[in-house]
This record gives structure tokens, C-alpha cells and sequence, in this order.
């Protein structure tokens, strides 16, 4: 049996495992407390730290729990200009929460208020997420219908397009990373590779700015690390951007592994590959779960602050809502080449 026709089935079979799992997991019966609780995880011998996360400071970990029944799913993270977090989840919800550390700040999860007639899931699946600080503006990337809303800063609907070259995007495959460029333009990349025969290019498209007032996007394609998908990025001060990645490696019970790449968004091109270097493996003998969200905040001595969260799947008994605290001196990471 050929590789590829072997890895196909495989594929298909763990496909079918995770469905079965998602189905028959019972989901506790919870009320709607609006208090979040971080449980610090132990820390990771440095030896170990070092052979993993490369040119990263491992500040801390956490599990966040919490009562709340509409916390679930988060897939993207962006920073707040208070020092707040936001997060987003698959069924239309986010929540702001003050990381550890910070000063306790009241985090209910709240509902994003889509425009009239909006009820399904595919309609609301968030899994990207850019913010505009001075405007309050932000914009979500739909996974199941392939589409981008933009919301104001109190997360009401203002405007929706569904670009003409992601529409074949497939239903849970879509636009699961998104960021808006120093330049003013917007980049778009596919969670998956551009098909089954491919391992590493996975379709994007950049749009001139603002998606829904520069609705034609170009394609180019992101190079990134064999097998794994993409999930979620986010753009540095100095131009480049943090990719963050995760592969599936076994779905009973779910063990995940990750990867952050680096890459220059001033060699975004239309037609173009963008290419990425590898910064830090999440990998599985790590305390690590479904990690889909990542952030990078400045701070004043110029190093980064960079929070990764995990995506839960409303699975509350195998897999978890997971917070990393990594740091890095933004002078240590590589510039890549074109």
C-alpha cells in the first residue's frame, strides 16, 4: 500500500474517532458563575524548556476553569489597550479576562451580536480575530462559511463579505489565521495544506485593507511545517509575525503537538510564497492541549510577552482551556530570507 493511500486512511479513521468522541462526551451540567479560576500547571525543568522552546522564557502555565456554561472553544486571542485579553470561541462568544498576574477583573463570557437572521454555527464560527485599538474595531474570521465580519467595539455587527477565492474552502477548514499588516493590508491563510498531496503550502489571500471595503483578494500561499495546520498568528512591532501551528498526533485520547514559525510580512506577495523558519516546538511531552490562539504584547524593556490558548471543543472531560505565558527578546529571533 502506497504511503499517501495509507495516510489517507489513517486520517479518515481518526477523523472518525474524534466525531464519535465529540458526540458521546457528556457535557457537565454547569450554570452561568461568571468567575474564572487559574490553576497554575507545575513548571517544566529548564533542560527541558531550553530543548523545546528555543529563544522563548516559559513564565507560566495555567488551566482556566470556571462554572460559566458558554466558556468554551476559544480559537484566537488578541490583546486589549487596558491589558486585558480577549478571546474568541467557535459559537459566537468572546471574553476579556485579566491575565495572572493582573489586576481580577469580572470575565462572563458575552455574545457577539450578529446581524438579523444569523443562527448557524457556520455562520458564526469564529476562529480568527484582528483589533484595531484606536478605532475599537475588530474582525472575525468564519471557518464554516468562509467569511469575514467586521464588529465594533462593542461587538456588534457592521459589515460582512464572503470573498469569492475562499469560498471553496471547505466547511471546517477555513480561515483560521488573520492579521492586518504594518503596510494596512490584510492577510488570510487556510488551516489546512492546499490539497492532500501537499504537506507544506497552504492557500491564502491578502486583501489591499479593510476586507469588507477591499473585498478582492490576491492569492499567495504560506510555506510552513510538513503536516501541520494553521491556526492562528499575530504581528510583531518590527514587521514580522508568529505563527502558531498544531497537529493532531491520536484522538483517543486526544494528544496534540505545535510549532511556532516566524515570517516577514513585507515579503507577502501576491502569487508569491511566504516562507516561515521554526521558533519553538509545542511538543506532545509538553503539558500542552488544543492550542489554536496566539498574541504578542510589547513591553517597555522591548522584550515580548507572547500568550498562547487552547480550544476545548466543549469537551470538558478530555481536553482543556490551556494559557502559556512565554516571553522573548524580539533581537534573538531569526529575520527569514526570502
Amino acid at each position: 500500500m502506497q504511503p499517501l493511500v495509507r495516510r489517507s486512511i489513517a486520517l479518515l479513521l481518526m477523523l472518525v474517532l474524534v466525531w464519535l468522541t465529540w458526540a458521546r462526551t457528556p457535557v457537565e451540567r454547569l450554570g452561568l458563575d461568571p468567575r474564572l479560576q487559574f490553576v497554575a500547571l507545575p513548571p517544566l525543568p529548564q533542560k527541558q524548556r531550553a530543548a523545546y522552546l528555543g529563544p522563548f522564557q516559559l513564565e507560566g502555565m495555567w488551566q482556566l476553569r470556571t462554572r460559566n456554561a458558554l466558556f468554551y472553544g476559544y480559537s484566537a486571542l488578541v490583546p486589549e489597550r487596558d491589558g486585558q485579553l480577549l478571546a474568541v470561541n467557535d459559537n459566537g462568544g468572546v471574553i476579556r479576562f485579566a491575565p495572572p498576574g493582573q489586576r481580577p477583573y469580572a470575565s462572563a463570557p458575552m455574545e457577539i451580536r450578529f446581524s438579523k437572521g444569523v443562527r448557524s454555527k457556520s455562520a458564526r464560527d469564529s476562529e480568527s480575530v484582528m483589533h484595531d485599538p484606536v478605532t475599537g474595531a475588530y474582525w472575525l474570521g468564519l471557518e464554516g462559511s468562509n467569511q469575514i465580519v467586521r464588529l465594533d467595539r462593542a461587538f456588534h455587527e457592521t459589515g460582512r463579505v464572503a470573498p469569492a477565492g475562499m469560498r471553496g474552502w471547505g466547511v471546517n477548514t477555513g480561515p483560521e489565521a488573520m492579521a492586518r499588516l504594518p503596510d494596512g493590508r490584510f492577510v488570510a491563510i487556510r488551516e489546512i495544506t492546499t490539497s492532500i498531496w501537499e504537506d507544506r503550502r497552504h492557500e491564502a489571500f491578502v486583501f489591499d485593507g479593510d476586507p469588507i471595503e477591499h473585498p478582492v483578494g490576491r492569492r499567495f500561499e504560506f510555506d510552513a511545517p510538513d503536516n501541520f495546520s494553521v491556526v492562528d498568528m499575530t504581528v510583531l512591532p518590527d514587521g514580522r509575525a508568529l505563527i502558531l501551528l498544531r497537529r493532531l498526533l491520536w484522538p483517543l485520547p486526544m494528544r496534540f503537538a505545535g510549532r511556532i514559525v516566524i515570517a516577514d510580512t513585507a515579503q507577502v506577495q501576491a502569487g508569491g510564497v511566504w516562507r516561515s523558519l521554526p521558533v519553538a516546538s509545542l511538543a506532545s511531552v509538553l503539558p500542552v492541549d488544543n492550542f489554536e490562539g496566539i498574541t504578542a504584547v510589547p513591553q517597555p524593556d522591548g522584550r515580548l510577552t507572547v500568550w498562547l490558548i487552547s480550544d476545548d471543543n466543549n469537551m470538558r472531560t478530555l481536553q482543556r482551556t490551556l494559557l502559556w505565558k512565554l516571553s522573548v527578546d524580539p533581537r534573538h529571533l531569526p529575520w527569514p530570507r526570502p
